[in-house]
């Protein structure tokens, strides 16, 4: 059990609830953002002195029915749930087996796509397969070892991957890149070291790093609007579709951009102008 975190987590959780969020009256004026400690309490079924002392870090390790109940009033995602049972000392359900192997269906599926650029990643953000058009779009990183291969890896300890994004959603794609990465995590379950590996290692190296993983943001970050900076065709703004497998471990990206549109027209340059790498 990580009191410390356990009892950040669920300050903040609360913190970011609105009365209406969970059916409540806005009652009287409140001094502090969020739902108060009784109420978190009342909707969790347990008292708001043993809430409390969750809170300040002297409660004695809740059950899994209680982590559950507590992660129900809070609105947790499922993502966020298996991250507070993981802070309570309790294992969540495992729901991602990770694998190397791309799965059979999802490399189907991207043998068929020839005029969409396309990906596939683990949960970890590492590509492990990539068509012509995706690596023209991205820059190729299969065949890249240990932790560069990576994505948030890259993002926190290298210039070149934010290279390829627009200034203006660097601080966005920041958070949602260690969101993500807290749910891969999570989701894995204990002796990940993989995972535990990365982690350490952006820890000791990027303060950038640390600062977002303290917020405890948990959340898939894949489906999103994203402005690519090519380095000849310049600005691609595109629409990333997913196609998940089954147990999570790995996702199929598709970047779209509205037919006839100057960014639709640009991802169908990309197979004239070819394979290009991006460089350092």
């Amino acid at each position: 059990m990580d009191r410390p975190a356990l009892a950040d987590f669920l300050r903040r959780r609360r913190e970011l609830l609105r009365p209406e969020d969970v059916g409540l009256g806005p009652g009287a004026r409140r001094r502090t953002p969020g739902l108060r400690r009784e109420e978190v309490a009342a909707l969790a079924g347990m008292s708001a002195d043993y809430y409390t002392r969750l809170e300040q870090q002297r409660g004695p390790q809740p059950s899994e029915q209680m982590i559950a109940a507590v992660a129900r009033a809070l609105r947790c995602t499922l993502d966020e749930r298996d991250h507070l049972f993981r802070l309570a000392g309790h294992n969540a359900p495992v729901r991602v087996h990770r694998s190397d192997h791309v799965d059979p269906a999802i490399l189907r599926v991207l043998d068929r796509l020839q005029d969409t650029p396309a990906i596939v990643v683990s949960d970890l953000g590492e590509t492990l397969v990539e068509n012509p058009l995706g690596a023209a779009l991205l820059g190729s990183t299969v065949g890249l070892t240990g932790n560069e291969r990576y994505q948030p890896w890259r993002w926190f300890m290298t210039d070149a991957e934010t290279a390829r994004y627009a200034p203006e959603q660097h601080e966005r794609l920041a958070r949602a890149q260690v969101a993500a990465l807290r749910a891969a995590v999570g989701a894995a379950g204990p002796g990940d070291r993989r995972a535990s590996a990365l982690v350490a290692d952006l820890e000791t190296h990027s303060p950038a790093f640390r600062q977002l993983w303290a917020l405890h943001e948990v959340g898939s970050r894949w489906e999103d609007r994203k402005t690519f900076v090519h380095p000849e065709l310049g600005r691609i703004t595109v629409e990333c579709q997913v196609l998940q497998t089954s147990n999570l471990a790995q996702a199929l990206l598709l970047f779209t951009a509205p037919a006839g549109s100057e960014d639709a027209q640009k991802l169908d340059l990309l197979g004239v102008v070819g394979r290009q790498v991006f460089s350092e």
